[in-house]
């Protein structure tokens, strides 16, 4: 009955996650006229305290670039804490008697209200704004820090999308996300990305696999180039136990590194000729989980991303050189707490790791700190 449980868990778990609701314990739900209605979001203070660099920003979030490299280790300094409440957010969904469901949701990273869901859903066919069809939570460990563990399956966060899906299979059209070095303004979307990813459960087991396909180009007026690139991802989740969770992702990406998750890499460059190369990455993700029973859990993991700029170094073109970052990693531990419903609370160590195209390297570690506040 407990491992039935924990599979149903899992399921929903997932299922919530693809629609933008992933994190709610409940919600404040009525009817108004014909429509049901749900209120939801949480109120959360993040705290951090870096050990040895500045590495926090909004949210707390670690940031790999932040991490100093080479000699610049030499001069850092120690002890930076910070806090926020910014990752708090709140959310509306209504559903008709006609099944139509509407969901716009925001919070207030960055300093002000920040869309992170609008969009509309009917049998099948969703429009608006919503996480990426390039995206699965099945095989994330869970964490403290927002934006989580580098090499995490596709992009991990929301785009404007017209998607369908039927059963376990969802197919879309998206609004890009390109970067070529040194295109600048010439740079431009001539098609969305498109997407297709299958998701579904069997047993203890949940998985998912996605690919990506997007045009990448640029438009001077006298000179027009363009190239294709592609993304795949595999992503996994098994309950060993009624208590024990093992999951993990691999991604691959070429011409596509907006969606190899916390690379920071360019998709493509232009070359001496004027031509689009690609530039290729992988990635992926290994953690477990332990539930302690009455509300208590540990999670540890590891991720890790890296991309391949051995030939955009080469053509000394655009801004990519020796000092690019190339690889960054992470390893973390958290205990996390329930004391009564709707209420989380937790702590989490991280270290983490960047390495540029030169051969330097360097690491950082802090602590966070996290209460949550779910209605």
């Amino acid at each position: 009955m407990q491992s039935n449980k924990l599979r149903l868990a899992i399921r929903a778990t997932a299922t919530a996650a693809i629609f933008g609701v992933a994190g709610q314990a409940g919600a404040v739900s009525f009817t108004a006229g014909d429509y049901d209605m749900a209120v939801y979001g949480y109120a959360r203070l993040n705290a951090s305290y870096d050990i040895d660099e500045n590495v926090s920003t909004s949210t707390r979030s670690f940031n790999y670039n932040a991490i100093n490299v080479g000699a610049a280790e030499d001069n850092e300094a120690t002890g930076y804490f910070g806090a926020d409440a910014v990752q708090s957010r709140i959310g509306v969904r209504a559903t008709s008697p006609e099944g139509v469901m509407v969901n716009v949701e925001g919070d207030f990273r960055g300093g002000t209200i920040r869309l992170r869901h609008a969009y509309g859903s009917y049998k099948g066919v969703l429009a608006g704004q919503t996480w990426s069809n390039f995206t699965s939570f099945v095989g994330n460990t869970s964490t403290l820090d927002f934006d989580s563990l580098p090499g995490l399956a596709g992009y991990q966060s929301r785009v404007p999308q017209l998607r369908y899906t039927t059963g376990s299979l969802s197919l879309a059209a998206e609004q890009p996300k390109n970067s070529i070095d040194g295109a600048g303004a010439a740079a431009k979307d001539g098609m969305p990305a498109l997407t297709a990813r299958i998701q579904d459960s069997a047993g203890g087991l949940s998985y998912s696999a996605a690919v990506l396909a997007q045009q990448l180009g640029y438009d001077t007026g006298s000179s027009d180039e363009s190239s294709f690139g592609f993304a795949t991802f595999v992503a996994g989740k098994m309950a060993v136990s009624d208590m024990i969770t093992i999951q993990g992702t691999l991604s691959y990406s070429d011409g596509a590194n907006s969606y190899l998750y916390r690379s920071g890499a360019a998709s493509a460059y232009i070359d001496g000729s004027g031509d689009v190369e690609s530039i290729s990455g992988y990635g992926g993700s290994v953690g477990a989980g332990f539930n302690l029973g009455n509300g208590r859990s540990i999670n540890i993991g590891y991720g890790m991303v890296e991309v391949d700029l051995d030939d955009a170094v080469a053509d000394s073109v655009g801004s990519i050189s020796g000092a690019t970052t190339e690889s960054v990693s992470a390893v973390m531990a958290n205990y996390k707490w329930t004391p009564v419903k709707n209420v989380m609370m937790g702590v989490e160590y991280k270290y983490g790791m960047r390495e540029t195209q030169s051969g330097d390297d360097g690491d950082a570690s802090s602590l966070a700190f996290a209460a949550q506040y779910n209605f």
